[in-house]
């Protein structure tokens, strides 16, 4: 644990000026830091962000790196989306400058509990329901992370929270040294980043940071149905503190409820997380897609281990709809329905959406290529796609791997891939995106394509 007060004269160099450095930088000047901001952006990429720390006493260094400027310097930060291997900040480590990663550096700071929510797929969606059952409970959360809201604003804000729940990517878990979550929840583990990445591997090995730290006091959350997730529950690392298991398969209830969990039978999820076994119902739950059954029970013996109560809880269960831009209902034009799933920006994720539809479904797919292998969707694809659109820049990769498997069409635009989806439907048809790529090719962020999605598709007579 750090105090504040030591940030106060202290050299510090952000890198990076999206959203996180923006508030890491307003975070230090609040504590008397020095601060400088590097981008290799130039100023005029980087209007947005500059209006938003106008009058901010900060050094600015835009259209590229110096090593004098990396020199003079007690710190750097790294955005989460700033690579950690680029040659400028081995020379500064080279040369005595200790280099961090935001998370890692604001978490130093935090006294509260942490619950850290990672994997491929399913995390915000968990940090969601999380954050409602404690809500519902009457507890004081603060949520943030890779949900948006750096952790710094936290920090910043200093409004105290009693628990805090952090969606944690990858990236952020890169540069992990010290940080102890009181609890870890494991979604799952698939292919994904893999232009950040160069084999899954390094992908896994970054995820694998996060139990670095465990202990007697740390309860890990995890889903016996991934054979990834499963295996990283051997290291030993995670065997210092408690494990429990979530799983759908009902065969392993007898074995789940012995050592603590949460099982799916039927339409009933069953939870111990002590002496007795608990009941909740999802008779009347309202989302789309058992992979969300996961994120429930993960989400239920988070909560549960900071006071959640039972009736909160069902009541949330009770009226969860699911989140903006994963599976999302749209709306129904000609017998025809529309489902935006912007989120799914990887294979496992696409993977997840069809398992959702039974058939007569016209997916639209595509966006920045970052190289991963669609060949898992190629007996989705053919057993339930009737026609499948590519757009974008990985349009040609997915094409290669499993564009033979449905009628397929390569698309110049995206609002042309929307409007020849809706001519390519009939009566009982979905028209489902889920791009299974990130969308930085034609947009800011899943949500802007999300949103651009749905605008078109409510234009639809």
């Amino acid at each position: 644990m750090h105090n504040l007060s030591e940030l106060s004269g202290k050299r510090i160099l952000v890198v990076g000026m999206a959203k996180t450095g923006v508030s890491m930088a307003r975070f230090l000047k609040k504590y008397g830091a020095i601060v400088t901001i590097s981008d290799h952006k130039s100023k005029a990429e980087l209007t947005s962000s500059l209006e938003k720390i106008e009058g901010l006493d900060v050094q600015l260094e835009l259209g590229g790196h110096t090593p004098k400027t990396f020199l003079n310097q007690d710190l750097i930060v790294l955005s989460p989306g700033v690579p950690p291997h680029l040659k400028i900040f081995d020379y500064a480590r080279s040369q005595g400058v200790k280099v961090t990663g935001e998370f890692e550096f604001c978490t130093k700071f935090i006294k509260e509990p942490v619950v850290a929510v990672t994997g491929t797929n399913g995390k915000t969606s968990t940090v969601t329901l999380i954050e409602m059952f404690l809500r519902e409970s009457g507890i004081k959360v603060w949520v943030g992370g890779n949900t948006g809201t750096p952790l710094s604003e936290y920090l910043t804000e200093n409004d105290p929270a009693q628990v805090l729940i952090c969606e944690v990517s990858s990236f952020m878990l890169e540069h992990l040294e010290g940080f102890t979550p009181k609890n870890i929840v494991f979604t799952n583990l698939a292919e994904n980043h893999l232009d950040r990445y160069r084999t899954m591997e390094e992908y896994v090995n970054a995820k694998r940071r996060i139990f670095l730290n465990t202990n007697q006091g740390t309860t890990s959350i995890l889903n016996a149905d991934d054979n990834a997730v499963v295996e990283l529950a051997r290291d030993p690392a995670v065997q210092r503190g408690r494990i429990f298991y979530f799983s759908r398969k009902p065969t392993l209830e007898p074995q789940i409820m012995n050592i603590g969990g949460a099982v799916n039978v039927k339409d009933q999820i069953r939870v111990r997380t002590g002496p007795e076994i608990e009941y909740y119902s999802l008779a009347n739950t309202k989302v789309r897609g058992k992979h969300m059954f996961e994120n429930i029970m993960a989400a239920i013996l988070a909560a549960r281990e900071h006071g959640a109560k039972h009736e909160a809880i069902q009541r949330v269960i009770d009226r969860f709809r699911g989140i903006p831009h994963r599976l999302e209902y749209v709306r129904r034009v000609g017998g025809v329905e529309f489902y935006n799933d912007s989120k799914a920006t990887n294979v496992h994720a696409v993977v997840r959406a069809l398992d959702s539809f039974d058939e007569n479904v016209i997916l639209i797919m595509g966006g920045k290529d970052t190289h991963l292998n669609y060949g898992p969707l190629k007996d989705r694809i053919q057993r339930k796609v009737k026609t499948l659109i590519l757009v974008g820049e990985a349009k040609e990769r997915i094409n290669r791997d499993v564009g033979d498997f449905a009628e397929t069409f390569l698309i110049g635009t995206f609002e042309e891939a929307v409007l020849i989806a809706y001519q390519k439907s009939r009566i009982g048809d979905i028209t489902l995106l889920s791009p299974g790529c990130s969308s930085f090719d034609m947009f800011d962020s899943y949500v802007e394509r999300g949103n651009y999605f749905k605008e078109i598709v409510n234009k639809f007579n």
